[in-house]
Formats: structure tokens, sequence, C-alpha cells
């Protein structure tokens, strides 16, 4: 059994992905509470690790032209001294890397060519979406004598916001003329292409039916490649467009002045969930894509899918058979009325 001194847990991905790994920071700690962690991040998502209360350092990954520099992350690796390093996401690049920086204890999956870089190997296929993608980040902490059941009950994602990411946000929303004492729905219609998303004019129907039923304040957020479509779903004096204003930290802000968030299968949606949020999400039923392994982690989720039967589904075939359509407006209105009663109440 390894005992951790200095470890290295590496998250190179996407805003989801390192949502749902932010809970090994606290798992570990727990069981060695003088080893020092720290996470080797994208330059981007280093904002989703700021502030936590059991994260003591952050490495964002070296890139030159929007490549991954071998030395220079090899030579800020090494200057560390890690004992034991977990590969929660593994590319040759990265594993190379921490293979290269005479780490001794490395963690990683036994299912890839360039497993042999790693000297404890987890044998789960990830790609069978059998469990939660948080589970399977916690299985790998087992080669430390770690075995937690997490559920979302106990599970502490400890997301952060910064005083000054906050007091942005909130100027900006009184520019917008946002008011905050009424329930707050925001709408995040991106999300990057990770799954097969609900039709926009879906999303229309959607804001249409809350506009004319609940007093509430409808926002569509998305970043700044997202503009174009966030502009697509606005609908004059129903909604208001808060895409591309805010970076990746002053959206964790926004999010948190939400009481429901809707989404699509997207980082944001898991930032929402890890903040506490009531959060509806729509997925397909693809098994890579599907919420038993991607879904909200909460309690206050919500989840739709396509309403049919179907086996062995693909990306092509839910795009052919226009699955995502057959999810019904009036189930998620009631939903979220169900919810904005509460919250109003």
């Amino acid at each position: 059994m390894i005992k951790p001194k200095n470890l290295l847990i590496v998250r190179t991905d996407r805003i989801g992905d390192v949502v749902l790994s932010l809970p090994l920071a606290e798992l570990v700690k727990k069981h060695y509470p003088d080893c020092r962690v720290t996470f080797l991040l994208k330059d981007y998502t280093k904002s989703l690790a700021e502030g936590h209360p059991f994260i003591d350092d952050i490495l964002t990954l070296k890139e030159k032209n929007n490549k991954i520099s071998l030395i220079d992350n090899i030579r800020q690796i090494k200057k560390n001294s890690y004992d034991a390093a977990v590969i929660v996401y593994p590319t040759f690049i990265t594993s190379l890397i921490i293979f290269l920086s005479g780490i001794h204890k490395r963690i990683g999956t036994g299912y890839r060519w360039y497993s042999l870089l790693f000297n404890y190997k987890a044998y789960e296929h990830r790609k069978n979406a059998l469990k939660h993608e948080l589970k399977y980040n916690v299985n790998l902490l087992k080669y430390f004598g770690i075995d937690e059941n997490v559920n979302p009950a106990n599970v502490n994602f400890n997301l952060k916001i910064a005083p000054l990411d906050d007091q942005r946000v909130r100027t900006i929303l009184k520019a917008k003329g946002i008011d905050l004492k009424k329930p707050v729905i925001i709408i995040h219609p991106g999300s990057g292409g990770s799954a097969v998303d609900l039709p926009l004019n879906k999303l229309k129907e959607l804001i249409d039916i809350i506009h004319n039923n609940l007093c509430a304040e409808i926002l569509i957020s998305g970043a700044k490649s997202e503009m174009d479509l966030c502009h697509n779903l606005c609908v004059p004096g129903k909604t208001k467009n808060l895409a591309g204003l805010f970076n990746l930290a002053e959206l964790k802000a926004l999010i948190s002045y939400s009481d429901i968030f809707i989404a699509n299968s997207t980082g944001p949606l898991h930032i929402a969930a890890a903040l506490g949020k009531y959060v509806i999400g729509f997925y397909p039923k693809i098994p890579q894509c599907s919420p038993k392994r991607w879904g909200p982690y909460s309690d206050k989720s919500k989840v739709f899918t396509p309403n049919l039967d179907c086996s062995n589904c693909t990306r092509e075939q839910c795009e052919r058979l226009d699955c995502m359509s057959t999810i019904r407006v009036s189930e998620i209105f009631a939903e979220i009325e169900k919810i904005y009663k509460f919250v109003h109440k």
C-alpha cells in the first residue's frame, strides 16, 4: 500500500472532468492529513481548484503554440519532488511527462498501450459506463488504502468564489437590470460537442412557457465561442443574454446566483451541481455520454433522456433518429415549476 506524502493529481482535460476530480483531494487528506496535494490542470480550468481547502498547490500544464511542452513540464514537476502521482485522465504525453519526471509511484489505467508507464494499474473500462465518472476517479485511490463509498449526500466539491469575481458579476448583473430578488433561471445551451444536445427550438419553446407562467429572471450563459448560439436562443423581452461576458472564474460566480440551472451535458452543469444548485440536464442514451456516467452528481438534479427505447445507441444513430427531439418540453417545465414553487416559497 502506498502512503503518499507529496501527491500529484493529474487532470488535464475539460471543466466537468476537473470538477468531478476535486473530491479526491479531501479524501486523500482525510486518510493522510499531512500529505501535500497538488493538482496539475490546464490553465483554463485552474480557477476551479483555486481556494480549495484541501489542495495545497496547483500546477498548470505548460503549452507552446497549443502543444504540450515535454521539457518545461518535466522541469516544473521534477523540482517539486512528488513521491506519487494519480493520472486521472491519461494521455500518452502527460503519462510520459509523469514517467520522465521521476515520480516513483504512478497510478493510471491498465488499458492503454502506454500503460507500461504506470506501475500501479486500474483495470476498469470507463467507456462501458457502469459507474459514474466520480466513482471511477475515487477508485484510483485504492492503492492508498482508501475505499470510500461516495454518494451525492456525502461528497464535497469545495468550489470557492473569489470576492473580486463575485463583485464583477454583481456589477454586470446590475447594469443589465437583472433583479436578484426574483428566482434566477440560467439556461446554458452549449456543450462543446461532448454529447448530443436538446434542439434549440425545444429550448426556445421552454423559454416561452417559463416566461408566460413564472415570474423569474431568465438568463442565457455561454462562452465567447458560443455567442452566436446564445444569440439565436434569446427572445427579446423574455431573456437576458450574458454569453461571452465572463471567464470561467466569473461564470462560477454567476452560477452561484442561479436558483435553477438548465443545460445539456456540459461542464457548467457540473459546476452548478457542485455549488448545490437545482440542475436540469439533457442527455442522450449513448453509453459513453449517458447520465449514469456523466450526470450531475447531486441530489438536487433532474435528468431528461429521449422518450424512446433503443439499444446499442451511438452518436450517429442518435443524430440520425433525432432522439433528443423526443424529450417533452411539458415534462421539463413541470419539473421547473415544482422547483420554482419551492424556491419562491
